[in-house]
């Protein structure tokens, strides 16, 4: 049994893809639930994965496939709830559909409580490496670990940061933006070829990538050479 907001957000998706053969993202996904973040879209989603009634497509953004449908609106006994838009849900581009009688409200299902993050390869903690790869696989992680936004997780690869707490083989946790203030640990991507895990710092019209190990050096570099690829908010270690 889904909740209200499950089954308003799978009627959504399956409705968007049968008009346009594209799932909606996650802004247009969050407005038409009238939810406040999309943190509440992930939980939603990870819930229906999670029951059966989706399923997330590896490598491809905005990959979502519907397996299947609620049994009462598969069978054309369901009408969406009132209140939630129908144009939307039924894809009548702004006719109202008939008036039906108001369904029966699903018993009550606990919301998730975590979220899955895609795993996008692996950071330089270190030597830097190549550039930040494609989605490898999802893990799943507690949802008060992270906050508003959209994120991702990387491999540490390296001991530059071992004085902050980071450690080769530890996966941290990126909310991705393009904004650092001073201080922060950041994603940084160096000549639009290599990824780092580095403190940001500003040295005058220039910006600093700073290493949380006395053996490895601040390197200074251009502003025009850096993209801020997002902040580390949270860290998974793993013990063997």
């Amino acid at each position: 049994m889904l909740t209200r907001k499950q089954q308003e957000l799978l009627l959504f998706i399956h409705e968007r893809m049968k008009e346009s053969g594209v799932p909606p993202s996650f802004d247009e996904m969050k407005d038409a639930l009238d939810l406040a973040s999309k943190s509440g879209i992930h939980r939603l989603i990870t819930a229906l994965e999670e029951r059966g009634f989706i399923r997330r497509l590896p490598n491809r953004a905005r990959a979502l496939e519907v397996i299947k449908l609620p049994e009462a609106y598969a069978a054309g006994q369901q009408q969406p709830r009132r209140g939630f838009s129908p144009s939307v849900i039924e894809g009548s581009l702004g006719k109202p559909p008939a008036a039906a009688p108001a369904a029966p409200k699903p018993a009550p299902v606990a919301e998730s409580t975590s979220v899955s993050v895609p795993v996008m390869g692996r950071i330089a903690a270190g030597v830097p490496i190549s550039a930040i790869q494609n989605n490898t696989h999802d893990i799943t992680i507690p949802l008060d670990m992270i906050g508003n936004g959209e994120h991702y997780a990387l491999e540490v690869k390296g001991d530059s940061m071992i004085e902050a707490g980071i450690f080769d083989g530890d996966t941290v946790i990126i909310r991705n933006g393009n904004t650092a203030n001073p201080g922060d640990i950041i994603v940084a991507l160096v000549d639009d070829e290599e990824a780092t895990l580095k403190r940001f710092r500003r040295k005058g019209a220039s910006i600093a990538l700073e290493a949380a190990n006395p053996a490895y050096e601040t390197r200074i570099f251009g502003p025009d050479r850096v993209k801020i690829q997002g902040k580390l908010v949270g860290l998974i270690r793993r013990y063997h």
